[in-house]
């Protein structure tokens, strides 16, 4: 940014505005109650690829198993996809149909 000093008529002043950054849009990752998928699959899942603990994993999973669908978590875009992508996977390696999908955090 050029600077005007005394004397220094020839100098143009340019005033920069700075940008501000928006926060990514947020994702739920869903997971959706099936009659196959074991409990015992569904917690590990919470526990290795969503990162919650023992208790929240089990509390995830009840919500699912009576509810038919709950949130395993809130991410950006892409880290959401991965995580679905890696989990599907994992399920299908082990047999399991379980199914995930993900919807914008209203807010």
């Amino acid at each position: 940014m050029a600077q005007k000093f005394e004397n220094d008529e020839n100098v143009v002043t340019e005033t920069q505005h700075e940008k501000k950054l928006k926060k990514p849009k947020l994702y739920k990752v869903l997971l959706h109650n099936d009659n196959y998928t074991t409990r015992e699959f569904v917690v590990a899942v919470l526990k290795e690829v969503f990162h919650k603990s023992e208790t929240d994993a089990v509390q995830i999973m009840l919500h699912v198993h009576y509810n038919g669908i709950g949130v395993a978590g809130v991410y950006t875009y892409e880290v959401a996809e991965t995580k679905i992508k890696i989990v599907e996977a994992a399920a299908q390696d082990n047999g399991f149909p379980l199914r995930l999908s993900m919807e914008p955090e209203e807010g």
